[in-house]
């Protein structure tokens, strides 16, 4: 006969047998992190109360912490003097969860109680910890399967504590918190097109909008789910909550897609999707969707956050604020171009990544205004990275690149053409219908061969040269460097010479234009992989090139 489950005092047991049924013990030999990974995306210990709680005691003892970091000895020293007289229902909650609701999962009413006591007494030990919303729900999570609170709060403090820089666990600050937002807005951009579209459509800021996107874990997810997701989180990290955040979003754009929105509500509306996700989709379902998405390296994605969290330092973010409305950098009343509209420049802002979207657009070249000299276009643009070309066919075509290099970068190929740029340019259509085409490796990393393969694969290619950079200097996201491509012509993204300018190379060209603004042509090329931007061989009505500007900060 199998004995129920030993749940400790803090844990439903009626809530917690409905949740998450227990199908009795089971052991756990394996050590090898490969192994481990397998079984945690499997849910092997997902259904054994008793295996949770041992798995998530050795994955947590393991974490490299700072040298002195509080333990369950800490907590029974402190609790009496922080939580005083209080009863624990009544107990404040401290700053940092940033008034985030405490979920209370399957716990009883003195487990609740609970959470706030080893929360007070978190923010007595990490003073530095300015602003943690994900840690109510990472707590509460962790009471199920604690022995008591003191054990509980030493499993949250080494979560806070790790010190190996390659793992991020959590976001102890609303720079962090605010740079992860905007990466995960980047990474929807990338990997979600048609739900980007859709928030897009219907959201005033779309940035309010993936601002939530933790919430829905931490939150939001019932235990079932959230659990799971925690169980790949401990032996993987933090990509994976990013992944798991994209695949809601993905069942959401499936779910909703037919149905007509509240534009205002939107947010409301992925929140109550995912405490109802069980309607749509289980736990299992939910993790291979994540785990099917193809996503950058962690070493690119960390390069993604700094760069991101330098754009907000230098906007002076780094605390909590009214957040202007991103959605507005394009104002109606100021803004004004010869070649799109303002819920065009809105499409083409929408598409940017959002280090960029905060900003403003400021023309810095107009062929009506300055001339039809490629010199001057260079000479306007120069100093400026990332812009925005815009290009307008005498048949009342639209389309253009967005480039993530400064122009200047041409001078250095010693009056030879030569490709430069990183996979964050990709080219557009506007008119007649809107396309945007992104770098080739982004929909199909398997483009990325291993080294050996690379000197081998690379054709002879006199005609230009591509830029490098040198091995130690830390690239920009999304350099070629990071990647090896089996031959340079998924790589060449923007060229620039005194008789042609050429965006998109390799068994053709997205875009080239002569010297005089005045014709161009436009096909396949193996960098995008894509359609031709408009007629194939086009004469130029008009150009303009955009850059961003910063907003004056009030």
């Amino acid at each position: 006969m199998m004995h129920p489950p030993a749940y400790n005092c803090f844990v439903d047991r009626d809530k917690m047998d409905s949740a998450i049924p227990d199908l009795g013990p089971k052991e756990l030999s394996c050590t090898e992190l490969q192994e481990l990974k397998q079984l945690a995306r499997q849910g092997y210990w997902a259904r054994s109360y008793a295996l949770r709680g041992q798995v998530y005691q050795r994955l947590i003892r393991d974490i490299p912490c700072r040298t002195v970091t509080p333990d369950a000895s800490v907590y029974r020293d402190i609790v009496g003097k922080i939580v005083g007289k209080h009863s624990s229902a009544s107990l404040p909650l401290p700053e940092f969860v940033d008034n985030t609701q405490v979920p209370s999962y399957c716990l009883n009413s003195k487990g609740e109680g609970a959470v706030r006591k080893i929360l007070l007494c978190i923010s007595n030990q990490f003073p530095d910890v300015s602003f943690c919303p994900a840690l109510p729900a990472i707590v509460a999570l962790l009471l199920h399967y604690s022995a008591d609170e003191a054990e509980c709060f030493e499993k949250a403090c080494r979560i806070l504590a790790c010190n190996d820089p390659s793992r991020k666990l959590v976001d102890q600050s609303f720079l962090a918190f605010e740079s992860s937002c905007m990466t995960f807005g980047d990474l929807v951009n990338k990997y979600c097109q048609a739900a980007h579209k859709l928030m897009v459509a219907v959201s005033e800021d779309v940035l309010q909008v993936y601002a939530d996107w933790q919430r829905w874990l931490f939150g939001e997810l019932p235990l079932s789910y959230f659990a799971r997701v925690f169980d790949v989180f401990l032996v993987e990290g933090y990509k994976v909550l990013y992944r798991v955040a994209l695949a809601i979003l993905k069942f959401f754009h499936k779910v909703r897609a037919g149905q007509p929105l509240e534009s205002d509500n939107v947010k409301q509306d992925i929140r109550t999707f995912v405490r109802d996700i069980a309607k749509t989709v289980s736990p299992e379902k939910l993790l291979e969707k994540a785990f099917a998405i193809r996503l950058f390296s962690r070493k690119e994605i960390q390069l993604l956050q700094m760069a991101n969290e330098k754009a907000l330092k230098q906007k002076g973010i780094t605390v909590k604020q009214k957040r202007q409305f991103v959605h507005l950098a394009v104002h109606a009343d100021n803004f004004h171009s010869e070649i799109v509209g303002v819920k065009e420049m809105r499409d083409i802002w929408s598409w940017v990544p959002e280090r960029f979207a905060l900003c403003q657009p400021l023309l810095l070249f107009s062929s009506l205004q300055h001339g039809y000299s490629l010199t001057r276009f260079y000479f306007q643009c120069e100093g400026r990275e990332p812009t925005v070309l815009l290009i307008k066919t005498t048949q009342k075509e639209v389309c253009g690149a967005y480039l993530s290099t400064d122009w200047s970068e041409r001078n250095k190929f010693g009056g030879k053409l030569g490709f430069f740029g990183t996979g964050e340019c990709f080219v557009f259509r506007l008119q007649p219908e809107v396309q945007r085409y992104e770098w080739v490796v982004i929909k199909h990393p398997e483009l990325t061969k291993p080294a050996s393969l690379e000197s081998a694969t690379i054709p002879p290619s006199p005609s230009y040269s591509v830029s490098s950079e040198p091995a130690d200097r830390l690239s920009p996201f999304l350099a070629t460097r990071h990647f090896n491509l089996p031959s340079k012509t998924e790589s060449l993204f923007m060229a620039g010479g005194s008789d042609c300018l050429i965006i998109g190379g390799g068994g053709g060209q997205a875009l080239y234009i002569d010297g005089d603004l005045n014709r161009g042509r436009t096909g396949h090329c193996d960098t995008f992989n894509n359609q031709p931007l408009c007629s194939e061989n086009f004469l130029i009505a008009a150009v303009e090139a955009w850059g961003f500007q910063d907003p004056d900060i009030q």
